[in-house]
C-alpha cells in the first residue's frame, strides 16, 4: 500500500478510544496473469480472508450489492456492535470482489457507495466513517452535517 493509506489509516486509528480498537489484517492478493481464472481467484481469496477472522468474530462484508448506508445509519450500527461487546471483522474483498460463501459467512453486508472506489481508499474511507459515526455518538464536534 503506498504510504499516504498507511498514514491516513493510522490518522484515524489514533484519534478513537480505546474501546474501540482496530486490527487491520492485510492479506496479499492471489497473482493474476494472462487469462486469471477470476472464478477460482475470488473463491480462494474469499476462504483466506475469512480464515484469517478471528474466531467468535462478528463477519460483516462490504459489498457493492450489500445494504446501503448513510452516515447516521452507520453510526446506529457501530452503536450496536459496541453494545454486544462482540469483535466485528469488516472484510474488504479483493478487486474482484468475494465469493458467495463469504457472503453466507457474513452476518451483514454493507455497501459503502454506488460508487466504485480503489482498494486502497476504501480502507481509508471505512475508518474514516467509524471514527465519524463514533463522534456522532459521543457529540464530538468533528461531524458537522
Amino acid at each position: 500500500m503506498p504510504d499516504w493509506v498507511s498514514d491516513a489509516s493510522d490518522d484515524f486509528i489514533k484519534r478513537l478510544p480505546a474501546e474501540i480498537k482496530i486490527n487491520i489484517i492485510l492479506l496479499p492478493l492471489i497473482k493474476r496473469g494472462k487469462n486469471p481464472d477470476i472464478p477460482r481467484i475470488i473463491r480462494d481469496e474469499s476462504r483466506k480472508l475469512l480464515t484469517a477472522v478471528p474466531k467468535d468474530s462478528i463477519i460483516v462484508a462490504l459489498d457493492v450489492l450489500g445494504r446501503p448506508v448513510n452516515t447516521m445509519k452507520f453510526s446506529s450500527i457501530l452503536d450496536t456492535w459496541m453494545q454486544q461487546g462482540q469483535d466485528v471483522s469488516i472484510i474488504i474483498g479483493g478487486p474482484d470482489g468475494v465469493s458467495d460463501e463469504l457472503l453466507a459467512n457474513a452476518s451483514q453486508k454493507i455497501s459503502l457507495s454506488a460508487l466504485t472506489f480503489p482498494h486502497p481508499l476504501v480502507r481509508v474511507i471505512l475508518l474514516e466513517q467509524i471514527y465519524r459515526a463514533w463522534s456522532i455518538l459521543n457529540n464530538h464536534p468533528y461531524h458537522r452535517a
